[in-house]
């Protein structure tokens, strides 16, 4: 219908049923005359509606031909700050909220950076601001104040995650029990702790993910039991796969790799994919290689490419608060390696920003593969690529010896 009008710019009003195929005499007798039109039409939809609409029908092209995209962010400049203030300002008056003041309205800009994920990004999704001030102006009604504070912005936002957090909190008493085996404390060989972020909707989440790796005699190549078993996704399984590259580069120039290694994400039920937990799986493989210990109160979070270059990775903020978490309640004093690249995506939640500066926990960003290892184990890169590739030299002869 909608196309028909555009087309020939003109309602016919006719009976629903006739627009399906059927008529009655009576309809043909009292048809109104058609109504002239001439107007524009703005459709709006997500990206995937267009693409869908424009190959399935040959005609929605010629009806729609101009599209315009929008994003959901932009930049944090002085300029765009001011406008993203007076828009909020405007939304306080017609929404007859109390009156921000201007500590609480830099603190929903920080807000809308984090959403961003970007420090040099706003996000535009106001209507997640919209729900943050209306519950500022809520807690500020009640206790009588005559505008909203920087602290009743804060408690709506702590507030909105009080309620979303059920599952973050069961995950932690899991692990304070030791239902969920997370242990930063001293040093093992083979294990090491990845970082991953739950979604659950509303409300996103880091927890720590214990990895495991084994080595020894053999020629299979490094394994994921995940990908064994069918529990990995496409990015995951590159992963896996870009980690042999590496070690082929790094290890197989002099003599070839005669290695069996397994490498295993623990008590992990369900599909695991990406490809932010490669450092980590690194780190743990080489340490079952090598036999070298990593320190147990680190966590990874970083992808890697062939040539040992750290890459950066989504939920950069999560990953770190969910470690920082779980330190907290384990009393331990936890690290966490991220991704240089990482460094404009942080907008770390107070008090792990004063944990920082306290000394009680502390966040690495590195931009090489060597510099996790150094941190990870207190050895030289040097000195452990030898170690290493000694161990690898070993397997490869008892591999020889026992064909």
């Amino acid at each position: 219908m909608l196309k028909k009008v555009l087309k020939h710019k003109e309602i016919h009003i006719q009976p629903y049923l006739e627009e399906l195929g059927f008529s009655h005499p009576i309809s043909s007798l009292m048809r109104p005359q058609p109504i002239p039109l001439n107007l524009k039409v703005i459709l709006l939809g997500e990206p995937i509606l267009f693409a869908l609409l424009s190959l399935l029908d040959p005609e929605f092209g010629d009806l729609f031909k101009i599209r315009a995209e929008f994003t959901e962010k932009t930049e944090n400049s002085p300029n765009n700050r001011s406008l993203f203030a007076s828009t909020l300002r405007q939304i306080e008056r017609e929404k007859r909220l109390l009156p921000f003041s201007t500590k609480a309205l830099k603190r929903l800009i920080e807000y809308s950076v984090r959403m961003a994920e970007d420090k040099e990004k706003l996000s535009l999704r106001l209507d997640k601001c919209v729900e943050v001030m209306e519950e500022a102006s809520y807690y500020a009604k009640k206790r009588k104040a005559n505008e909203v504070s920087e602290e009743d912005v804060e408690r709506a936002l702590k507030e909105k995650v009080f309620r979303w957090s059920l599952i973050r909190e069961e995950l932690l008493r899991l692990i304070k029990e030791g239902t969920l085996i997370v242990e930063p404390y001293g040093e093992a060989i083979g294990q090491a702790y990845g970082l991953a972020v739950i979604d659950t909707g509303n409300f996103s989440f880091g927890k720590p993910v214990r990895i495991t790796a084994t080595a020894g005699v053999g020629d299979k190549g490094v394994v994921s039991i995940e990908r064994e078993v069918e529990l990995a996704g496409t990015i995951f399984k590159k992963a896996v796969l870009t980690l042999s590259g590496y070690l082929n580069g790094k290890y197989g120039r002099d003599i070839p790799l005669s290695l069996s290694a397994s490498i295993s994400f623990e008590q992990s039920y369900s599909l695991i994919e990406g490809d932010s937990a490669s450092v980590a799986e690194l780190i743990a493989l080489l340490s079952a290689i090598a036999e070298v210990p990593v320190k147990q109160n680190i966590a990874f979070t970083g992808s890697i490419d062939q040539l040992g270059n750290v890459q950066p990775v989504g939920g950069i903020n999560e990953k770190i608060e969910g470690f920082y978490e779980v330190c907290k309640i384990l009393n331990v004093k936890g690290e966490v390696v991220i991704p240089s690249r990482n460094i404009r995506n942080l907008q770390l939640e107070e008090e792990v920003v004063e944990a920082v500066r306290k000394g009680k926990f502390a966040v690495h960003a590195v931009s090489t593969v060597d510099e996790a290892i150094e941190i990870a184990t207190g050895m030289g890169a040097k000195e452990f690529h030898s170690r290493v590739k000694k161990e690898l030299e070993k397997l490869y002869r008892a591999t020889r010896r026992k064909r």
